[in-house]
């Protein structure tokens, strides 16, 4: 919008609480949507800034068009900084653990499996209707920025993650996985097949799930777009990693 109003765009950069790492397929231009709009992976590992420079860089705007831009950078940041956000940055992502896990689990939104909205853990706890899912057990309700949840009122069987090193766990389709070869009815697990691949962005993971494809597997197909990727991010950083 800048750039076809000849506006400059003055971008006051931020740390990336996943900026540390990078990870995940690189999304498809065929899946593109307001969840995911550049060929980048899921894990991008780069603050607003540098995805900015990247985005004009390789001429993803429209047309290839170039938006005049001015980064005033953060200080005393590397990517390998640790880094809290003070204030929420979401009602459905309250605290560090939540985003540091939402890369693992928000493939989960796809499908029906709870992510924890509608409780006091969004993103934080996973589980559906499904005792096989586990012992850990919750319940979803109505709650400020999150009504009508999913599974609401419905008792929830699964895993609480609110303790794990989120961290250094990083990004995982074991979740995913684990809870596609649990379910007793495969065919109404991705309750959304459409929503899913736009998180994923492609269809390609949802049908190596079902295939029966294990994490490695599925990780080998990614490799060289990742890898691409991983050379392209390092043109556009604007800090040490």
């Amino acid at each position: 919008a800048c750039e076809e109003q000849s506006k400059k765009l003055l971008i006051l950069d931020r740390p990336n609480p996943n900026g540390h790492y990078v990870d995940g397929q690189v999304l498809d231009k065929k899946f593109a949507s307001f969840v995911g709009l550049n060929p980048v992976p899921v894990v991008h590992g780069c603050t607003v800034g540098e995805l900015a420079q990247m985005i004009n860089g390789e001429g993803w705007l429209a047309g290839n068009k170039k938006c005049n831009l001015q980064i005033v950078n953060c200080l005393g940041y590397k990517h390998s900084t640790p880094y809290n956000p003070p204030i929420a940055t979401s009602p459905n992502l309250p605290n560090l653990q939540s985003m540091l896990l939402y890369p693992s689990i928000c493939f989960f939104e796809g499908t029906d499996v709870s992510v924890g909205r509608g409780t006091d853990k969004q993103f934080q706890v996973i589980g559906s209707p499904n005792p096989k899912n586990g012992s850990f057990t919750f319940t979803p309700e109505d709650k400020p920025g999150a009504k009508n949840p999913p599974q609401k009122g419905k008792l929830c069987y699964g895993e609480d993650l609110s303790k794990i090193d989120a961290r250094n766990q990083a990004f995982t389709l074991k979740y995913v996985i684990d809870y596609y070869k649990k379910s007793d009815n495969k065919a109404k697990f991705f309750s959304s097949p459409s929503f899913f691949d736009k998180l994923a962005g492609s269809d390609t993971t949802r049908k190596q799930i079902i295939a029966g494809m294990t994490e490695t597997q599925i990780r080998a197909s990614w490799k060289a777009d990742l890898d691409n990727y991983k050379t392209i991010r390092k043109k556009y950083l604007l800090y040490e990693l």
